[in-house]
Order: C-alpha cells, then sequence, then structure tokens
C-alpha cells in the first residue's frame, strides 16, 4: 500500500512539474518565428504539427500536449496563417481558434478603366478566380449591377481579402463603396449644377479624373466643363478620345483622332460621353458636383502638373503657344 501511494504521488508531482513546465513554456515568445503555414479545410492538429516541423517549429509535440490540455485540439478554423516573431504558443493555438489568418491588400487604383482591373484581378494568384467575364460589358449581367454602366463604377480603394477569397467579392466590394461614395458626394450638389444624376456625376468626375491629379485644379476643370455644359459647347477634352482608342493609342493624339465618329468623341459631340472612362477618385466626385465659381472656359497643361485656365478663345490660344509649342496635336 506504501508503495502503491509513493508511486501515485510520484506520478502525480510528475504530472505537475510537467503541467507546469507546459504552461510555463506556453507564455514564452517562439523563438524562430516568423513562420508561414496553411491548415486547410479538414486537417488536423497533427496534420498542423507536420508542416510546422517542416517548417522549422522544434516544439511541436509540445504545442500538440497543450493543445489537448487547453481543450484546443478540435476547434481549429482553417486558412492562411503567420506565426510571428513575440508570438506565445498559447497565443498561436487562440489564433488558430479564431480563425485570425493573413490578410493581403488589392489596391484598386484611381484613373485605371475596368479592363484594366480585370487584368490585375486576374493576375493576382492569391485570389481565387470565378468570373467568366472578359470585359467590362460582361459583367453587367454576371455581377447583376443596378448601374447603366460598369465602367467607372467600382471604388478606387485598397482592399483586404484572405487568401482563397474571390475576384467577385473585390469587384463586388468596390462597387458598393463606389455607390455609397455616389450617394455621399451627389448630396452635396450644388443648386445650379449642369448634372442631372449620379451616374452623370460619376461620368464628369471620371473625366476630371484623367484631366488632372492636382487637388487644387480638380475644382477649376469642374468649372470650365460646368460652363461648357451650360452653354451647350461641346467639352473638348482629350482623355475621352484616348479612352475610345484603347490599345491603339501610342501616345500620340492627332487631328484624325478627333475626327472619330465615336459618342465618347467630345470634339465631335455635344455633353457627357455615354459612360465614365476610368475609376475616379471620391476628390473627382465631389469635383463635379462642386465646381468653383468662376467663367472659366478653357484649360491647357503646363507641364508641371498644373494647368492654366482662361476665360476666352485668345487668352486660351496663347496659353496653348507658351505652354504646348512642342506638343501640338500631329495632322
Amino acid at each position: 500500500m506504501k508503495l502503491a501511494a509513493m508511486i501515485a504521488a510520484v506520478g502525480l508531482l510528475l504530472l505537475c512539474a510537467g503541467y507546469w513546465h507546459i504552461t510555463k513554456w506556453a507564455v514564452q515568445p517562439i523563438q524562430n518565428a516568423p513562420i508561414f503555414f496553411d491548415l486547410m479545410p479538414g486537417e488536423s492538429l497533427s496534420d498542423l504539427i507536420e508542416k510546422l516541423d517542416e517548417a522549422g517549429f522544434d516544439n511541436s509535440n509540445r504545442l500538440l500536449l497543450l493543445a489537448r490540455l487547453t481543450g484546443l485540439e478540435t476547434s481549429l478554423q482553417a486558412g492562411e496563417y503567420q506565426m510571428s516573431v513575440g508570438m506565445t504558443p498559447r497565443q498561436l493555438l487562440s489564433m488558430l481558434r479564431d480563425g485570425s489568418v493573413v490578410t493581403h491588400r488589392f489596391r484598386v487604383r484611381e484613373g485605371i478603366t475596368v479592363a484594366v482591373l480585370l487584368r490585375q484581378l486576374r493576375d493576382n494568384d492569391l485570389l481565387s478566380q470565378n468570373l467568366s467575364a472578359a470585359t467590362a460589358l460582361d459583367l453587367t449581367s454576371e455581377l447583376a449591377l443596378d448601374a447603366p454602366f460598369v465602367e467607372g463604377m467600382f471604388f478606387p480603394d485598397t482592399y483586404y481579402f484572405r487568401r482563397g477569397d474571390s475576384t467577385r467579392d473585390i469587384l463586388l466590394r468596390a462597387y458598393d463603396a463606389m455607390r455609397l461614395r455616389m450617394l455621399s458626394a451627389w448630396q452635396k450638389k450644388q443648386e445650379n449644377s449642369a448634372l442631372k444624376s449620379p451616374f452623370e456625376m460619376v461620368i464628369l468626375a471620371s473625366i476630371i479624373e484623367m484631366e488632372t491629379g492636382l487637388e487644387s485644379d480638380r475644382t477649376l476643370i469642374s468649372q470650365v466643363f460646368h460652363n461648357r455644359l451650360g452653354r451647350q459647347m461641346r467639352l473638348q477634352t482629350d482623355p475621352t478620345v484616348i479612352y475610345l482608342l484603347g490599345a491603339e493609342f501610342d501616345g500620340n493624339l492627332t487631328r484624325a483622332h478627333l475626327r472619330i465618329d465615336s459618342p465618347f468623341n467630345t470634339y465631335q459631340n455635344r455633353g457627357l460621353p455615354p459612360t465614365p472612362i476610368a475609376l475616379p477618385s471620391n476628390a473627382s466626385l465631389e469635383a463635379a458636383v462642386q465646381p468653383a465659381d468662376g467663367d472659366y472656359l478653357y484649360f491647357v497643361a503646363q507641364g508641371d502638373g498644373k494647368s492654366k485656365f482662361s476665360r476666352t478663345l485668345s487668352e486660351h490660344n496663347s496659353a496653348v503657344r507658351t505652354y504646348q509649342l512642342n506638343r501640338q496635336v500631329k495632322p
């Protein structure tokens, strides 16, 4: 009896010592981080331990024991994880339990077209490619968008995603963000605005986006276009012609290009083009409905990022000679 009691006592002592050792180890920073690993759906903790061994984690058996002691062995979530510097084994298991997976960033940039956006999404090998649409036009039905056009309808921003999230998800999030920004900007519309709908606002904003990246010029460029629209003048803006040329544009805009019969040719047609020509930023959306007060009708790029604004054609022609003498449209 005494021997059995002694054995039991020793066993209990060893068990307590082991538990104390494990719990002490559980709050010590992991030394060989960072380590990236994936836990696939249906994989067990044992599968994870094997992956960690291969990645150079040298305390996998203790991690397995800790998971069993804390009851976390069967509550792990699949995903892509990072064992970061300073993380403890207990934090590692909590991360797996909570599904705190690695997030990646996808930047939707202002000024690009939907065609460019689709290519960038397809080139991202972290996203699940679940779109069949080959062009912007195909997206309308595939995504069931409630808009008269697709171009310009995805808000430029940084979107965070998990590996395996879909291209469709990124696009829908960007579309929802644009609808919210449209509503917010439209509520700031000046009473004398020439725009008749939020969609016209997006069209004008896309042109402003392509005409300047300078914050101080946006509302002045908006002023020019509003004044032209109000007087039934052609907008005569190069970016709309460049948009209709697409991949054919080689950097040189010719007089022949300006004579192309297209609703996007604002040198030939009055009013706005039928769709946006790029993804507009929030600054351009707000500038489109809040033009600066004034009577400017013309502007020309100065070559330093700024524009020179004019009230009369003679002033404008003088500015063109001054700032674009060597950048004339070729015959």
